[in-house]
């Protein structure tokens, strides 16, 4: 198996992924962390000790980025182990283009919801009224909106994949 079949199944399970997020806003444990071990093991076949380091440390950035978004409220625990997933299988520096890729899919998905609601315009005055108070006052105190914007994170991760490894194979 030639190390470009890493890439092949780590997007299968992102589609995998994909269709659980979308149907449940969940991404279960029986599909995140046996796939972890499994790429974790397959770098083991591959390349050896080598091999593990190389998804572990994956895995870890993965795993520890997410995490760090996850106590500020910005992902969900699925989203955490499959992150982990996602580096297990191709490594520390692909782990990261799809990190950065993702939030910034998310970031344009957030804004293109949050300009069709209803709500939007006072939704973008409050945006900018905290804003211009956090600038202005220096305080870190902002105004709670009602409900947060949520939307599956799949949506932003699969087109992050895919343009993580545009960048890298071309």
């Amino acid at each position: 198996m030639s190390v470009g079949w890493f890439y092949i199944i780590c997007g299968a399970y992102l589609l995998a992924a994909f269709i659980t997020d979308i149907r449940s806003m969940k991404i279960p444990n029986w599909l995140t962390l046996p796939v972890t071990a499994i790429g974790v093991a397959a770098h083991l076949l591959w390349g050896g000790w080598q091999g593990v380091l190389f998804s572990l440390a994956g895995f870890a950035v993965g795993f520890g980025m997410l995490f760090l978004m996850y106590v500020i409220g910005a992902v969900g625990a699925g989203d955490v182990k499959l992150f982990g997933g996602i580096g297990a299988w191709t490594g520390f520096t692909f782990g990261i283009h799809v990190i950065v890729y993702s939030i910034l899919y998310a970031g344009v998905i957030g804004l293109v919801i949050l300009l069709f609601r209803r709500d939007a315009a006072k939704r973008v005055r409050t945006m900018a009224f905290n804003l211009l108070s956090f600038f202005k006052l220096g305080s870190l105190k902002l105004v709670s909106q009602e409900k947060t914007l949520k939307f599956p994170f799949m949506l932003a991760v699969l087109p992050g994949f895919v343009s993580s490894w545009i960048y890298v194979t071309v």
